[in-house]
């Protein structure tokens, strides 16, 4: 009788304390995978047309957008992409998307976390 009183005291004692360590593991996880799996597929391949269309770089590239997506969340990335692709149609009107800061600051995000996946992955 005593042993499981024991145990009860220390689930009661257990339990609270391990609640903030799995709420926070589910949110990792959570954030891990909040890329679409068309925009993950979108930059694989992408990614392998620029380097090859091999097995080897499709595991490389799927290797580094897992990597991005573990340092940027989806919402980062998607702005970053929305002012590259912004800056590509050029114009007065884009002009913003060239030379603010918030821009500037949005992309130099990607450029780290894709060199960062770089070095992890190829």
């Amino acid at each position: 009788m005593k042993a499981r009183a024991l145990i009860a005291a220390a689930s009661a004692a257990l339990i609270p304390a391990l609640i903030p360590a799995l709420v926070q593991a589910e949110s990792v996880a959570e954030r891990l995978n909040d890329y679409p799996t068309a925009a993950r597929a979108d930059y694989v391949f992408a990614c392998m047309v620029t380097n090859g269309q091999t097995r080897e770089m499709l595991d490389r590239c799927s290797c580094s957008i897992d990597e991005i997506a573990s340092i940027l969340s989806y919402e980062d990335y998607l702005a970053a992409e929305t002012v590259l692709s912004m800056r590509r149609v050029g114009g007065e009107r884009m002009s913003f998307f060239q030379n603010a800061a918030m821009a500037e600051n949005i992309v130099a995000d990607l450029r780290r976390a894709q060199a960062e996946a770089e070095v992890i992955c190829f």
